[in-house]
């Protein structure tokens, strides 16, 4: 009698349950790959000869963003159009000051562009290439950055923040998260003490009722979302009526998160408690959440670019809502991008604020949003 080979059988309901999880992430891979590639062909036909896209002089920021989404995407440094827009970036580094926003009278908004910049040449460069022009960045960066040396106790409002300029440039959140940004980008230790400074700012951008922020318009909101500035006394970009309604909004929020988690805040901390708190009941991307009805489109892709870092930064695959729905915010993120995309592969904000009629800036922000939406 023939002895019978026994061979170990895995269970068909496991071998089924890992079908449809197989088959969704080809979807999902096939998906990105067909965004990427359609917003990648726009580019290059938007392109403009000096290797820029957007309009002098707001171009000189938005070839950053274009090159950070585009490397990040799948597009190679050494592949035109992305070369020639490196090349191009290359070309705005001051030698002498340390900044990556020109050498002329044009190059204004030199911390925010910069900022984007250090991004662009990180992402692009190999072999540390771009090491000493991204530390220089990052020295001219921290100079000037709002504190004692710069006249600025830290009672002022002031205090810790970036605006988009030098010496006169009022500091706001959005200008402060793209600050930081670079720093760590350019391998700056969250202790170093322009992170901490920059929390303190950050901090005082929160409606948080608390030792971080004593103003009475957080007192008055408490909810843990954030505005744009608390310099000046609290300063809004929510309402286009008036700049002292301080109800916070998506955009800035996801952007107050992830500032904090770059300077160090641990989930369990109040600050990241109460605005992880806000983002649970206003957990979406069909608009920008907080913003006036009338204006929830407003600074859309923005919102998506700074929710996938924001996303990416806190570590989770999945993020529960208010109401206990657990969502694959990779996938969220992907649908609300490939939904949005022109037949052209070009992504245009219609609600046309914060420089969002743009279809170079809004497909720059598209594709470094997209970039999170792949699993690391």
């Amino acid at each position: 009698m023939k002895k019978r080979l026994l061979i170990p059988l895995i269970p068909f309901a496991i071998v089924f349950s890992l079908l449809p999880a197989a088959k969704s992430e080809d979807k999902a891979a096939d998906k990105f790959k067909a965004v990427a590639e359609k917003a990648a062909g726009f580019l290059k036909k938007s392109q403009n000869e000096d290797g820029s896209w957007g309009k002098d002089p707001q171009n000189r920021g938005i070839t950053g963003i274009v090159v950070t989404g585009l490397v990040r995407t799948g597009a190679k440094a050494e592949d035109a159009p992305t070369a020639k827009a490196i090349k191009y970036i290359e070309s705005l580094v001051n030698e002498k000051l340390g900044h990556i926003a020109g050498n002329d009278s044009k190059a204004g908004l030199i911390n925010y562009t910069t900022s984007i910049n250090v991004q662009a040449l990180n992402a692009a460069g190999k072999d540390d290439k771009y090491k000493t022009v991204i530390a220089n960045a990052a020295k001219y960066l921290k100079e000037y950055q709002w504190d004692e040396a710069r006249g600025k106790k830290e009672d002022s409002d002031f205090f810790g923040g970036a605006g988009y300029a030098g010496d006169k440039s009022r500091p706001d959140l959005s200008n402060t998260a793209f600050f930081l940004e670079a720093l760590k980008e350019a391998g700056v230790s969250k202790d170093d003490p322009a992170f901490k400074k920059a929390l303190v700012f950050v901090g005082r951008c929160q409606n948080f009722k608390s030792e971080f922020n004593k103003a009475e318009w957080a007192a008055k909101n408490d909810d843990g979302s954030f505005i744009y500035t608390g310099a000046n006394g609290g300063e809004n970009r929510r309402s286009a009526e008036t700049k002292t309604d301080m109800g916070g909004y998506g955009s800035m929020t996801y952007a107050g998160v992830k500032s904090m988690i770059y300077c160090g805040v641990g989930k369990d901390d109040p600050r990241m408690k109460k605005a992880l708190e806000w983002i649970s009941k206003n957990y979406t991307l069909e608009g920008n959440p907080g913003m006036p009805d009338a204006s929830s489109k407003k600074g859309l892709y923005y919102y998506y670019h700074t929710f996938a870092k924001c996303m990416a930064a806190l570590g989770e695959d999945t993020f529960t809502d208010a109401k206990g729905v657990k969502h694959d915010w990779r996938a969220d993120l992907l649908d609300a991008l490939a939904k949005r995309q022109k037949e052209d592969g070009s992504f245009v904000n219609d609600n046309t604020g914060w420089m969002e009629g743009d279809q170079n800036l809004d497909t720059g922000y598209a594709l470094m949003a997209l970039s999170y939406c792949k699993k690391k």
